[in-house]
């Protein structure tokens, strides 16, 4: 069984995910996206779970913090990268959220994130909760930015501005705009680190 690799299968897996949502991610699908029955896949996946998990580590695992100089910089560089990241693939926000980091692959990655956290003097239980600070307020954020259904960005509803006036002043201004969203994730983020530190 050359033809394919675990790699190529996550490829389509992704591919499908960001096409068709993950809710339509199936063996069957994804099989005949590949163009192979979908008992092939078994050969280099062992069930749908491990391609969802496999799926968690391409966003981990592309996004791995590089640590280097101050640890407010290179979280803050992780933290950027990571949204941006789950922004290209709004539809794999709900299982990043959900699904635990379980491969080798990710789970490396976020041991060497903590282990230059433990280097600078943090206990290791104290290392990843700063690293799960710093994940799941991006993740909440981004998750924020999308609508659930389709991991579109989603229309602010129409506001009556003689009831509403300052929501509807801050619409006009920009509120919900990718603008806003950028600025108000910037923000949070140094608040954030800054706090930590």
């Amino acid at each position: 069984m050359g033809r394919l690799s675990r790699a190529q299968v996550l490829d389509a897996a992704l591919a499908l995910a960001d096409r068709d949502g993950i809710a339509k991610l199936s063996m069957r699908r994804l099989g005949a996206e590949l163009g192979v029955e979908a008992m092939t896949l078994y050969y280099y996946v062992p069930n749908k779970d491990a391609v969802l998990d496999g799926l968690v580590e391409r966003i981990v695992a592309s996004v791995a913090p590089r640590p280097s100089g101050p640890r407010a910089v290179w979280l803050g560089e992780f933290a950027h990268a990571f949204r941006a990241e789950l922004l290209r693939h709004p539809a794999l926000v709900p299982l990043v959220a959900t699904r635990p980091v379980a491969t080798p692959e990710a789970l490396a990655a976020v041991e060497r994130a903590a282990s230059a956290l433990v280097g600078e003097g943090l206990a290791p239980l104290r290392a990843f909760q700063l690293l799960n600070a710093v994940t799941t307020f991006v993740i909440g954020h981004t998750l924020a930015e999308l609508d659930p259904e389709d991991g579109e960005s989603r229309d602010d509803p129409a506001v009556d501005a003689a009831q509403l006036p300052c929501l509807a002043e801050a619409l006009a201004a920009g509120l919900g705009t990718r603008a806003d969203h950028d600025e108000r994730f910037e923000s949070a983020i140094r608040a954030l680190l800054a706090g930590i530190e």
